[in-house]
């Protein structure tokens, strides 16, 4: 472009680095395919393209290695002017790995739009790694109930590193793991729209060390919770069962007192439901 960023569209199936002295942007769905692995380097700008949903798609397969440092984290964001970018501006990021999920035939298609399949017979999958990465202003609808949430994980695998995530702003869950079994550290949520933690379809990875924090005027719909979990859509017993472990999750919901008034979407801090096995530890939950 004009301005010297690189606009990606399309499929690679390639080993690909994205330069930090470069900026990106992301148009329509852009999918790294089976054999591809994308490199980004620490203090990356990544920009999704609002007009086509610009999203970020990792197939079964492929890999990312995403890997900034404290002082130069690697950042996904609105392609939208600084001043105007709002929660919904673009997609985000879905990846899809082999690792067990408990939908018939052992596989599904990941929820927003893309196309990609998730879920396998490998616990052990590696999709790569995300560390000290933002992502902010996702979560846009791909059409009515099928938004793309900041960080999206379906089938993903426990050889696979997620660790230092911010996701704010999101227009839909911050973050929702599609079965797999998959490890999260070190992660925030800041004012997202939908749920912060959401977990289905047989995920039962840990995630440890964790903050979510809610604006009182900006929930869902669909209602907002700060964990939301189900087995699956039918509270089925099916198997894996959706059993996350959660420890030490600080959760500072919408209501700063019992007078506070917020948004009539907010639910609940935890809206657990339909067979899940969730455990939490070590944990606050305030403010709903």
């Amino acid at each position: 472009l004009s301005d010297g960023t690189i606009q990606v569209e399309g499929t690679t199936n390639q080993s690909i680095t994205w330069d930090s002295s470069k900026t990106y942007l992301v148009k329509g769905f852009v999918y790294v395919d089976q054999g591809g692995v994308l490199n980004i380097q620490p203090g990356t700008v990544i920009k999704g393209d609002k007009a086509s949903k610009g999203s970020l798609i990792i197939k079964r397969g492929g890999k990312i290695n995403a890997v900034g440092t404290a002082a130069f984290p690697i950042v996904f964001t609105s392609s939208q002017a600084i001043g105007t970018r709002n929660p919904g501006d673009w997609g985000g990021i879905i990846i899809c790995g082999n690792s067990p999920i408990n939908l018939p035939g052992s596989e599904g298609q990941i929820e927003g739009g893309p196309d990609a399949l998730y879920g396998g017979t490998v616990a052990n999958d590696n999709s790569g790694a995300l560390k000290y990465v933002r992502i902010e202003y996702a979560g846009i609808p791909f059409q009515p109930n099928q938004e793309i949430n900041g960080l999206t994980l379906g089938g993903v695998g426990s050889a696979t590193e997620i660790d230092y995530i911010q996701v704010s702003y999101c227009g839909d869950d911050a973050y929702e793991m599609f079965g797999g079994n998959v490890n999260l550290k070190h992660i925030i949520s800041f004012k997202t729209t939908d749920d912060d933690l959401d977990t289905d379809n047989g995920y039962s990875g840990k995630i440890q060390f964790g903050v979510i924090l809610r604006d009182p005027n900006i929930a869902d719909v669909s209602g907002s919770n700060g964990f939301e979990s189900d087995n699956d859509a039918n509270g089925s017993t099916a198997s894996p069962g959706t059993k996350a472990i959660f420890s030490n999750i600080s959760v500072f919901g919408p209501k700063q007192d019992t007078s506070s008034s917020v948004n009539s979407n907010f639910k609940r801090g935890a809206h657990l439901r339909r067979n899940t096995q969730t455990c939490i530890y070590n944990s606050l939950i305030s403010g709903y």
